[in-house]
């Protein structure tokens, strides 16, 4: 038996059953000969219990020290499950994200991994321990400072230690069942998806899909570490992501043409309005944007009016950021020559994600009658091989996912989807 990687996030240990729970699945894979490390994120709301209390006493947390506070959270996990797995006569030891070897870039609250180096993690399996590690964090490279991954970090800083360890399988114990054809707390007749590719995966990740984090898949596509997504609440077979497609029993799980359709609400729109259409414009835009440390999603530009030789542009971005780039963008106003700038956040993103659909023709046009159908308008469209993405209201999100989901057959027979924890906030 060799080396698994187990990561279980709040839900799972938001309180101490939820924990005691966890700590015998941990025994129960030692038992079966394996050498597990388990990364815990904070107990429950824990992370975001914080960061209100961090606005409430500063309006603008400094990163540095808002990292320090976070990093708390999972501390708290980490410790009370090493006490557990004691109690039930294994050894355990805990490691926060530095003592695990995750060494990281120097942006507090959404550092990027650089290196990870387990050595004591390593010294630690090798003593017959368990190994319980602190997700979400690591430590910077250059200013030995405590950082913070950004919101999913835990499962980074899991595929990130299987990878560097080698292991097997990098198992996510969440609040579901395993990788749903939809976010089940909005369809309700969602069904489970057996296997997925990485590169559906990373789409329904980027397109809003909650269950896993976009950075964790790309770390575990690099590396080739499969991920198997699990419930805690249950011992059913979750959902394998991977290169390879699985077999079950005695047939092989096929690449679906329809993954799922995923939809996100945190983003927001801003429009340039008027600026000149010549060349570097856009490259000016977009390098402001760049130097403000803020990552973009879907950009449309308009056709230019021939009579002004204008033309207006727009993107999406996360609504966290949404101030930062509009203060970014007015500050270079000068340089860009742009008449104003609109700000919506009231807008929300919904994907159709599958590998078939570059060789079904007829798939794009059923996404935008279904949407029709529902009287869903449409603002922006943005494309790829395998996803197709609209920007509507953020009001009519609920039901175009679930008239995109009913039309293209995805729809199970019965309510299967089942969320057994978790505020979902």
């Amino acid at each position: 038996m060799g080396l698994v990687v187990q990561k279980y996030g709040g839900s799972s240990v938001a309180d101490a059953e939820g924990i005691k729970r966890v700590a015998k699945r941990i025994v129960e894979a030692k038992k079966n000969g394996h050498q597990v490390v388990a990364v815990v994120s904070a107990m429950g709301d824990t992370t975001d219990e914080l960061i209100d209390l961090a606005e409430q006493v500063s309006p603008i947390p400094a990163g540095r020290e808002l990292d320090m506070l976070l990093t708390a959270g999972e501390r708290i996990s980490m410790a009370l499950l090493a006490m557990a797995i004691k109690n039930l006569g294994h050894s355990a030891q805990s490691f926060t994200g530095s003592q695990a070897g995750v060494i990281t870039d120097s942006v507090h609250n959404k550092a990027r991994i650089i290196d990870v180096t387990p050595g004591r993690i390593r010294d630690s399996l090798d003593e017959g321990n368990i190994a319980i590690v602190a997700g979400f964090q690591g430590v910077s490279q250059d200013t030995k400072d405590i950082t913070t991954l950004g919101r999913g970090g835990s499962d980074t800083t899991a595929v990130a230690l299987a990878a560097a360890l080698d292991a097997e399988v990098c198992e996510i114990y969440t609040d579901v069942d395993g990788v749903f054809t939809a976010d089940p707390r909005v369809v309700k007749k969602a069904r489970k998806i057996d296997w997925i590719s990485f590169e559906d995966m990373l789409e329904l990740a980027s397109s809003g899909s909650k269950v896993l984090l976009h950075r964790c898949v790309e770390y575990a596509r690099r590396y080739n570490i499969p991920i198997h997504v699990r419930s805690s609440f249950s011992g059913l077979p979750g959902t394998w992501v991977s290169s390879e497609s699985i077999e079950q029993g005695d047939k092989q799980v096929e690449q679906a043409i329809i993954s799922g359709v995923a939809h996100d609400t945190s983003e927001a729109k801003v429009t340039v309005v008027g600026v000149p259409d010549k060349p570097g414009e856009a490259a000016t835009i977009f390098r402001t944007i760049a130097d403000a440390q803020i990552n973009l999603d879907m950009i449309v530009q308009n056709v230019s009016a021939a009579s002004t030789g204008l033309t207006d542009i727009s993107f999406t971005l996360p609504k966290s950021e949404g101030r930062k780039a509009l203060d970014a963008l007015e500050k270079n106003k000068a340089g860009i020559g742009f008449d104003s700038l609109r700000y919506d956040d009231q807008i929300g993103k919904i994907s159709l994600v599958g590998a078939g659909m570059k060789t079904n023709p007829g798939v794009t046009a059923d996404f935008f009658k279904a949407l029709s159908d529902a009287g869903v308008n449409i603002e922006l469209i943005s494309t790829s091989e395998i996803r197709i993405s609209v920007v509507t209201r953020a009001d009519d999100v609920p039901e175009a996912v679930r008239a995109v989901h009913t039309a293209f057959g995805l729809d199970s027979d019965s309510d299967e989807a089942v969320v057994y924890g978790g505020t979902g906030r």
